[in-house]
């Protein structure tokens, strides 16, 4: 090696008892992401909110809504209905409703019977064939 080419130098600390002094002349290499992957998935999706009570109720409640045939997407196809599937998490709601009572902040009881109250009424237009105008 010549003395124009200046390279890192590499000391393995490993079983070592006494640490050593760092050399101050020696840069240390720009730190890499842990994985190519890692990088680009999270440089590519937006932060995500906490998850709290609400979002998780949000959540459910899309997800029936969906069920339901409800787009939430205007330019997309509407989803193809499943209403057994639908019921399902609107009873998935309800005894959550029923098993958390006094245990919730108003908001979130709001959040869960407000929820629940559109996704029985929804239910109920779709099961009838009449339509609610939202």
């Amino acid at each position: 090696m010549s003395e124009e080419e200046q390279g890192f130098v590499v000391r393995d600390k490993r079983g070592r008892s006494a640490p050593e002094e760092p050399a101050t002349s020696t840069p240390e290499p720009p730190k890499e992401p842990e994985s190519p992957a890692a990088a680009a998935s999270s440089d590519s999706l937006p932060p995500t909110p906490p998850l709290t009570f609400s979002s998780f109720v949000f959540s459910l409640g899309t997800s029936s809504l969906m069920l339901m045939g409800e787009s939430l997407d205007p330019q997309q196809p509407s989803p193809p209905v499943n209403l057994p599937q639908a019921k399902e998490i609107i009873d998935i709601l309800s005894m959550l409703e029923e098993k958390t009572k006094g245990n919730l902040s108003s908001e979130e009881a709001s959040v869960i019977g407000d929820m629940l109250y559109t996704l029985r009424m929804k239910y109920v237009s779709a099961t009838s064939g009449v339509s609610l105008s939202s």
